[in-house]
């Protein structure tokens, strides 16, 4: 006998969001280029987008006639969501992620990947600098040459 599998607290929520962030993926490709034709910029946002929208709607059928994790209340459920989708390292990378976007524009690509890419492997790997660095170093050449040289893209 198999027993159903409990959603975990704020599940439902989360792919329901999800499906909204999908639809909105789907929008903004649309707004690429539209339906012009199958090799136009868009067309491939566009399959992506319709894609993360079916796989959502097929999760949350999946999800319907399932029961979610006993809670008491709406703020022991958000406090339970946060320890189980949150965990430290994700929030502080997340967080990371976020200020290196921010610092993108002001400082160019190389500073800011540089600093972003160091402090995050320092982060993640406990405070080790010289595989951090030698990390960072080699990653940032790597991108820099792909991107650059191979791509011939312009980097900001």
């Amino acid at each position: 006998m198999s027993q159903e599998k409990l959603l975990k607290p704020g599940e439902r929520t989360f792919n329901l969001l999800l499906l909204v962030l999908s639809a909105g993926v789907l929008y903004e490709a649309y707004q690429i280029s539209g339906f012009d034709l199958l090799n136009a910029p868009g067309a491939f946002p566009l399959i992506l987008g319709m894609i993360m929208i079916i796989a959502m709607l097929v999760i949350l059928a999946e999800q319907r006639h399932r029961s979610g994790t006993a809670t008491s209340g709406v703020g022991n459920a958000a406090k339970q969501f946060i320890q189980c989708c949150c965990p430290r390292e994700m929030t502080v990378f997340t967080a990371m992620a976020i200020i290196y976007l921010a610092l993108l524009h002001p400082l160019g690509f190389l500073p800011a990947t540089i600093l972003f890419l160091f402090l995050s492997q320092l982060y993640l790997r406990s405070g080790k600098m010289m595989a951090s660095g030698i990390i960072t170093i080699i990653t940032t050449i790597v991108i820099y040459a792909l991107f650059k040289i191979i791509f011939q893209v312009y980097l900001p």
